[in-house]
C-alpha cells in the first residue's frame, strides 16, 4: 500500500498532536452595587482573597480611602483585590457578563408579571459549573439590596436560606456564605489536612479485632455480652477507615493490655486469690 491510501499515518503523527489544550475556566467577579459602608467593602474583598477570587467591581461606590476601614477590614485582600478594585455601571455589568444577583426579599409575589426562578447557593454552584461565560456575582445595597428592575435584568437569581424569623443577612455575611460554597469554581487546593485518608491493612484490622476479643475474654463477661462489644467495635471501625498509624496505635495499647491482664490472671493463680475484686 502506498503512503497515500486508508489506513496509514502521515509523519507528523495523530491530529490530536495539534488539539488545543482544555481552557481554563475563568473566575467569577464580583460586582458591588452602590455599597453604602465601606467597611462592608473590605469584608467581602477579604472573603474573596479566602476563597480565591481576585476580580472586585463597585457600582457608585463610597470613598475608600488606604487608612479607611474597608483596608482595615480587608485583611491581606488590602494588598491586591481592594486596591485593583474597578468602578463600573450596572449597565456594563448585564452588557458582559452572565449575572447572578443575590437577594435575600424581592417583594414580588404570585401576581407579578416577573418571577424569579430562586437558587441556593449549593445549587447555583452545580448550576455555573455548566456555564462557559465570563460571569459576575451581584451583590446589592446594605440596606435595600438589589430591586426588582434590577434583578429583572440579570440571568440568575441566588437567595440564601435561613430562619424565617429574621431571614436577611448583612453584606458581609452574604458574600462570605455564598463564596464559601463557590469555592469549588475558584479554588484548586485549600488548607485542609488529609483529604485523602488511606485506610490500614485489612490484616492489620482483623489482628486489632483479635486482640480485643482477647481483651474482652480477660474481663470475664457473659459470652452475648462479649459478642455484642466485639461487634460494636467492628461497627465502629468499618465507620471510622481507621490509618496505618492509628491502627498500630491501637494494636500496641491492647497488646500490652492483654499481657498485664494475662499476668494477673496467672499470679491470682499462683495465690490462690480471686481473679476480680469482689464488686462493692
Amino acid at each position: 500500500m502506498s503512503g497515500d491510501e486508508e489506513g496509514t499515518e502521515s509523519p507528523g503523527g495523530s491530529d490530536d498532536d495539534d488539539a488545543e489544550p482544555p481552557r481554563e475556566r475563568k473566575k467569577p467577579v464580583v460586582v458591588v452595587v452602590e455599597p453604602e459602608t465601606p467597611g462592608n467593602v473590605g469584608t467581602i474583598a477579604r472573603a474573596m482573597k479566602n476563597f480565591g477570587l481576585s476580580e472586585l467591581k463597585l457600582v457608585n461606590p463610597p470613598e475608600i480611602p488606604e487608612d479607611g476601614e474597608a483596608y482595615g477590614f480587608a485583611g491581606h485582600a488590602r494588598e491586591d483585590v481592594l486596591p485593583n478594585a474597578e468602578e463600573v455601571t450596572f449597565d456594563e455589568v448585564v452588557a458582559n457578563y452572565h449575572t447572578v444577583g443575590t437577594t435575600a426579599i424581592t417583594g414580588e409575589d404570585d401576581r407579578s408579571h416577573e418571577r424569579y426562578p430562586f437558587k441556593t447557593p449549593a445549587e447555583l454552584r452545580e448550576s455555573l459549573k455548566t456555564v462557559d461565560a465570563p460571569t459576575a456575582i451581584v451583590f446589592g445595597r446594605e440596606g435595600r439590596g438589589l430591586n426588582n428592575e434590577e434583578l429583572s435584568r440579570l440571568d440568575e437569581v441566588c437567595s440564601i436560606p435561613a430562619s424565617d424569623d429574621y431571614p436577611v443577612l448583612n453584606l458581609g455575611q452574604a458574600a462570605t456564605v455564598l463564596l464559601y460554597e463557590l469555592r469549588e469554581l475558584s479554588v484548586d487546593e485549600t488548607q485542609l489536612p488529609d483529604t485523602e485518608v488511606t485506610r490500614a491493612p485489612e490484616n492489620d484490622v482483623e489482628r486489632f479485632h483479635e486482640f480485643f476479643d482477647e481483651f474482652l475474654a480477660a474481663t470475664g463477661a457473659r459470652d452475648h455480652v462479649r459478642e455484642k462489644n466485639a461487634l460494636l467495635m467492628r461497627r465502629l471501625l468499618g465507620r471510622a477507615h481507621p490509618t496505618e498509624r492509628e491502627i498500630h496505635s491501637l494494636l500496641g495499647t491492647f497488646r500490652k493490655a492483654n499481657t498485664k491482664l494475662d499476668h494477673a490472671d496467672h499470679l491470682a493463680a499462683k495465690y490462690d486469690e480471686p481473679v476480680y475484686p469482689p464488686e462493692g
